[in-house]
């Protein structure tokens, strides 16, 4: 398989995103990817062990994409040799009563990775500046001061919304958490194509909406809020990942492949020293065990 570099996944400079790919070419089988895949996802596993033990840093992994975009699966393959006791998933769908009374953040504050685990986020915070801007009517449910009806969403508000965005995660990588944003760039085509295999497939049946067709006339203006949204806020320590994801499994070695190559350069993450009272008598606890036998 065709080696790929994580960089060139990464919003380092303003982008477009018609210009990017949603397809990428690697001249390999379903075998070779497979294969690739299998020993990436165990190498992250004893990462996440030893991060664990660790216990000085967390790794919050965001996922963002229009609908059959292959979040759900993708964290499903990626993180499915992980201890379950070192992660915690939370998708994040319409805010409730309670998630209202509160601003907007709060629910994605309160679901952060402890210490020593990693955090994955299916959909994010960056629905507060997606479907609320597709969709600006929503705003009016947070009942903020000032915001009387959708005239008074001023292109200030959004501006406002991007910076207080870029200062949530500032906060958090300077308290130890390591962000990762992954965009799954999905074409127009291939969703039709996913939409119609859940409307064939009687087992994917359950999955489709006919919801899914209404944002689908969207398209457009979900792809120019997109774009804003990665360019205002991808930054040096909360980097934007633009992932080809026509093709699911490629999608997901990309993913591991640009998570593994950061992680690795944490050259701090070891497991902890045994303290040396403790290690000078290790022979003797092992004795004391097999005594009981």
């Amino acid at each position: 398989m065709r080696p790929i570099n994580p960089d060139d996944f990464k919003v380092t400079k303003k982008i477009h995103l018609s210009d990017l790919p949603t397809h990428l070419h690697v001249n390999a089988d379903d075998d070779e990817k497979e294969d690739a895949m299998d020993a990436i996802v165990e190498k992250l596993s004893k990462l996440q062990d030893v991060m664990y033990a660790h216990n000085r840093y967390s790794v919050l992994v965001c996922f963002q994409g229009m609908d059959t975009s292959g979040k759900d699966s993708l964290i499903r393959e990626v993180f499915k040799q992980f201890n379950p006791r070192g992660m915690v998933v939370n998708s994040f769908k319409v805010p409730n009563t309670t998630e209202l009374g509160h601003d907007y953040l709060w629910r994605h504050y309160i679901a952060l990775p402890e210490k020593g685990k990693f955090g994955i986020f299916n959909r994010t915070h960056y629905e507060n500046v997606l479907v609320t801007r597709v969709h600006p009517e929503y705003i009016l449910n947070e009942n903020l001061p000032g915001i009387e009806s959708v005239d008074d969403i001023t292109p200030q508000f959004w501006e406002n919304r991007m910076e207080q965005i870029r200062n949530f995660e500032k906060h958090i990588v300077q308290n130890g958490t390591i962000v990762f944003k992954f965009y799954m760039h999905l074409s127009k085509e291939e969703q039709r194509q996913r939409l119609l295999r859940r409307l064939e497939e009687n087992d994917h049946n359950w999955k489709f909406s006919p919801g899914d067709l209404k944002e689908r006339l969207l398209w457009d203006d979900y792809m120019k809020y997109y774009e804003e949204a990665i360019n205002a806020t991808s930054t040096e320590k909360a980097p934007w990942f633009v992932v080809p994801a026509d093709d699911k499994e490629m999608a997901r070695y990309i993913v591991a492949a640009i998570i593994w190559k950061a992680m690795k350069q944490y050259t701090d993450i070891a497991e902890p020293e045994l303290d040396d009272e403790v290690k000078a008598n290790l022979k003797a606890y092992e004795a004391q065990l097999r005594k009981e036998t």
